[in-house]
């Protein structure tokens, strides 16, 4: 094992529990071989508890005011049979106590302001400010969901331009902003195609997806109470138009295609997917989570597509992950429109906005409402505002610049000394992602996509996606987005060599990583059979 170099033996955790140097600023990647530092970090030695294992009887952050309002018997309010027998067992801190609780555990965390964060298949790309301060402003952040139309017309103005902008990029005349995530539009527009050939006297329940689609796909699919089909790839990466032909048939209700895919290919005979899916009468559905790519570029509608869905928490920049909040709207055809979620956000003849509950009257074909409300509200405003403050050239330039980091990226990733550990296993160039293959690094190198994964970690970078799709050996996905600089791309290449380079020495330094991070390597298998779900109060 090779020497420990000073600036590892003496870091600390900086604010994303990752080393940095004494002199607080991060250390540049690591060249070549390093033995992981002795010992267990400081955040690492400090075990995270839950709020409701601190604090004591009687602390208290703030105390109330003494009220005005005349005391009224609870019994005249509430039933007894419907109130508590004791005041709920809360934690109890003082103010300085809750700020570094939450504080701390956002130090415990990888997240993209702290570093590079390049998850394949999921556009973690940069946030503006500037958004967060728009859905900020009192007229959107205190406007209750119930409010009537008539007192909401600046927000649903704003919903109805964000309808038609979405309209345009998907090159589909009508959208519905109602879903609240990518799956959950996934899932409008299973159910409205379901709903379109219902309507025409068919009982279609097949669905064509391609072995290299998301998961939610297939989940989606099962949800709606419809079979699933799974359609092979061909060796270019695409889906293999044999395999379509022979399974497109009058039973088939939707394809669900993502293109460009989770391979990062787009797929050139989408013209003849789509003239085969509709010669069977169809209806072809895209799934919008790879968008980043073509926004500006190429058009779904354009394509043969009949139903999109958009992942604004992903193309649009609204941030995602931790559970979100996310949203998923879905553009649709002509022929889609009248099965479109109610309420259907109309424009009248004066100008005025208003929430249509039944647009076909009391025959309605809608699929009816898929949640409660219009959506995340707070979603649309940054969306908008990022689709505003870019334009359509803007959006283009978005699309061209990731391609051109992925392409950058996948070009440094392609040298010798990662190549023959990484090989792509499909295509020459790609789109805005692309997935390297480490079979032949595991066999080589004893160490696996995951071990790779976790080292990363240990340089400051978060890990691609991993072993996704199932169809390339120890998978690994990376996705750089438009918001990263090329020097972050070179160092995360210099990163993989250097990890690649260290583990033909000892993979055993790699098969045991991350060493800096608040929490070592899981026993995912013991958190999975024997998981902890309760915890015990202070004083119980």
């Amino acid at each position: 094992m090779s020497p420990i170099d000073e600036n590892r033996l003496h870091s600390d955790p900086g604010i994303d529990g990752h080393a940095q140097s004494r002199n607080g600023r991060a250390p540049e990647p690591e060249r070549g071989p390093r033995a992981p530092a002795p010992g267990a970090t400081p955040q690492q030695r400090d075990r995270a508890r839950t709020i409701f294992q601190k604090g004591a009887p009687g602390r208290r952050a703030f105390q109330c005011a003494g009220s005005e309002v005349p005391d009224v018997d609870a019994d005249t309010l509430l039933p007894a049979a419907l109130r508590r027998g004791e005041p709920p067992r809360l934690p109890e801190l003082s103010e300085p106590e809750i700020v570094r609780h939450y504080v701390g555990l956002s130090k415990r965390n990888f997240d993209l302001d702290s570093g590079f964060y390049p998850l394949g298949s999921c556009t973690m790309k940069h946030n503006p400010r500037l958004h967060e301060r728009t859905a900020a402003l009192p007229g959107h952040a205190r406007l209750h969901p119930l409010q009537d139309p008539e007192r909401a017309q600046g927000a649903l103005e704003l919903m109805w331009r964000l309808q038609g902008a979405l309209g345009e990029v998907a090159g589909l005349p009508h959208v519905s902003l109602q879903p609240s995530a990518g799956s959950h539009g996934e899932l409008a527009g299973v159910l409205l195609s379901r709903a379109y050939h219902e309507d025409r006297g068919e009982s279609r329940r097949k669905v064509l997806t391609p072995d290299t689609a998301h998961g939610t796909n297939p989940a989606t699919v099962t949800m709606a109470g419809m079979e699933v089909v799974k359609l092979a790839t061909n060796a270019d990466g695409g889906v293999d138009i044999e395999d379509l032909r022979a399974k497109a048939d009058e039973d088939v209700a939707c394809l669900m295609l993502t293109n460009p895919n989770t391979l990062g290919l787009f797929d050139p005979n989408i013209a003849e997917i789509a003239e085969i899916v509709h010669g069977v009468g169809a209806t072809l559905y895209y799934d919008g989570a790879n968008l980043n790519a073509v926004m500006g570029l190429s058009r779904p509608g354009d394509m043969g597509f009949d139903i999109v869905h958009f992942n604004l928490h992903k193309s649009f920049t609204q941030p995602h992950g931790g559970g979100g909040p996310g949203s998923g709207p879905i553009a649709v055809s002509e022929r889609i429109a009248p099965y479109l979620p109610v309420p259907v956000l109309v424009r009248g003849q004066d100008g005025a906005f208003d929430l249509d509950h039944e647009p076909d009257g009391a025959g309605s074909r809608s699929i009816g409402r898929l949640r409660g409300f219009q959506g995340n509200y707070g979603c649309f405003v940054r969306a908008y505002s990022y689709i505003c403050s870019l334009g359509g050239d803007g959006l283009k330039d978005a699309s061209e610049i990731a391609v051109l980091n992925a392409n950058y990226l996948l070009a440094r990733l392609r040298e010798p000394g990662i190549a023959e550990h990484l090989p792509l296993p499909y295509g020459e160039l790609c789109m805005h992602e692309f997935v390297l293959s480490g079979g032949p690094m595991k066999r080589a190198l004893e160490i696996k996509t995951l071990d790779l994964a976790k080292r990363l970690l240990d340089f400051g970078f978060h890990p691609p996606t991993v072993y996704f799709p199932l169809l390339v050996e120890e998978a690994l996905m990376v996705e750089p987005t438009e918001t990263e600089t090329k020097e972050t791309l070179d160092s995360f290449a210099e990163a993989i060599a250097a990890i690649l380079a260290e583990a033909a020495e000892d993979p055993e330094i790699a098969r045991a990583a991350p060493y800096t991070t608040p929490v070592r390597r899981l026993d995912e298998v013991a958190a999975a059979k024997r998981p902890v779900i309760r915890e015990t109060l202070v004083g119980a």
